[in-house]
């Protein structure tokens, strides 16, 4: 490695560091609120080699692991230790930890780094395995999070999150602005502006493109936004109202709520705005749409029998059955990866909390103890249901887990945060 290449390696690590900690304000904030019980406690020490980046690097995964609610981070005494390093596992185990984390970071002469890493069971003093990544100092926290889910799935069994992104609508005075970011609520960017609403944002299947309602032409008016070249088209602009676009899993289709024909309901449009077909039929009003993962149904809520509920029909069109039964207001039904679960909201005693049903059985839990919930949305792996909700007059978006145990506030100072979507697993 030149002298060149390091110095001005250090200075963009450097750089990032500052530019991160500068452009905090205007990130999510995340507060851990409650966290689950029997959490693995994982050891985590800086990672060796490269001071800025290493400790940097092993700082994310530390957050990523603590926020998830299933680990405990365990002291590492300001102990590094390398990825290749003999593993004093007698020690570790002294301290309390299941597994421990050890990588180390270096620079080529490209200005890249290579971060290696290998994760390690201390009570069966047995390596788990590793990986090896190249990337740029601004590819840190990415790295950083492709280690977060090797390690969590490792551990736990199940896909880990940590290298999704969520899309929000953010709501300043006179301006709407639909962002991406990280999971972790790091890297904010603005896919759109506007001066008029935005809402209902969802992914694509591939995570590639974001649906969404915008009023900048003084109407609802549904658009397909690629995220890599910013293109956007129209998917549906019919006489009246388009909304609440939501995506087949195929990705082919889009199931709408129009009201050309009179009414509010439930109609399916490919994505590039052809193939326009009605599936639903009702006196009342049908909205809020979701595909099941199966592609085979539509739900959707609908005051067709007096008080707002949640029905399903055929996604090819059909007779609707009557989802949900117990109080007199559940809406905004979303569905879990695997088809098992759903999230929607409820009206429990004049509060609207987020209700978990399975399907199975129509058991049904109530997982927040809030009162202006709305907007659920799954982490891709399940564990997980992203929502908006109030706090102190402003929206501020939050996480809990399927089973209530685990919960998260995410705010951003001074600005209402509404309308929030959960990204697919990275590709």
């Amino acid at each position: 490695m030149n002298k060149t290449s390091s110095l001005l390696g250090r200075f963009g690590a450097l750089m990032l560091l500052a530019l991160a900690s500068a452009a905090s304000q205007a990130q999510l904030s995340i507060e851990i609120v409650g966290a689950g019980a029997d959490r693995i406690p994982v050891a985590v020490p800086d990672f060796t080699g490269e001071r800025i980046i290493s400790q940097a690097l092993s700082t994310v995964v530390r957050a990523d692991l603590e926020r998830s609610g299933l680990f405990r981070m365990v002291d590492a005494a300001g102990q590094s230790v390398a990825e290749s390093a003999s593993v004093a596992y007698g020690e570790w185990k002294s301290r309390g930890a299941d597994a421990l984390v050890a990588g180390t970071v270096t620079m080529g002469g490209d200005g890249r780094y290579e971060t290696r890493f290998r994760l390690h069971d201390v009570q069966k003093q047995a390596t788990l395995g590793g990986q090896a990544y190249a990337h740029t100092s601004g590819q840190l926290r990415a790295t950083a999070h492709r280690i977060s889910d090797y390690v969590y799935e490792k551990l736990t069994g199940e896909r880990g999150v940590f290298s999704t992104r969520i899309a929000y609508v953010v709501k300043s005075t006179g301006r709407y602005e639909l962002q991406i970011a990280d999971a972790d609520g790091m890297n904010a960017q603005s896919a759109l502006a506007s001066r008029e609403p935005i809402i209902s944002p969802t992914w694509s299947p591939d995570g590639s493109k974001l649906a969404y309602v915008s009023f900048e032409a003084k109407k609802p008016i549904v658009y397909v936004h690629d995220l890599a070249s910013g293109r956007r088209h129209v998917a549906a602009n019919f006489k009246g109202s388009n909304s609440a676009p939501a995506w087949s899993p195929d990705g082919k289709k889009l199931a709408v709520v129009l009201t050309k024909d009179g009414g509010s309901q439930v109609f399916t449009v490919n994505s590039d705005g052809s193939g326009v077909h009605r599936v639903g039929s009702s006196g009342g009003i049908d909205t809020e749409p979701q595909f099941s993962p199966d592609g085979q149904w539509i739900y959707f809520t609908s005051d067709r029998g007096g008080s707002p509920q949640i029905y399903r029909l055929p996604s090819a069109g059909g007779s609707a059955q009557r989802v949900t039964f117990e109080g007199t207001y559940n809406v905004t039904p979303r569905l879990s990866p695997d088809g098992k679960h759903m999230a929607y909201v409820s009206r429990n005693s004049g509060r609207f909390q987020i209700t978990l049903m399975d399907l199975t059985n129509q058991q049904t839990q109530v997982l927040t103890d809030s009162s202006k919930d709305e907007s659920p949305s799954f982490a891709p792996n399940g564990r997980m249901i992203l929502y908006a909700t109030e706090v102190g007059g402003r929206g501020v978006l939050a996480a809990v887990s399927t089973n209530g145990r685990v919960k998260q506030k995410l705010s951003v100072q001074a600005a209402d945060i509404r309308e929030p979507s959960w990204g697919s697993f990275a590709k």
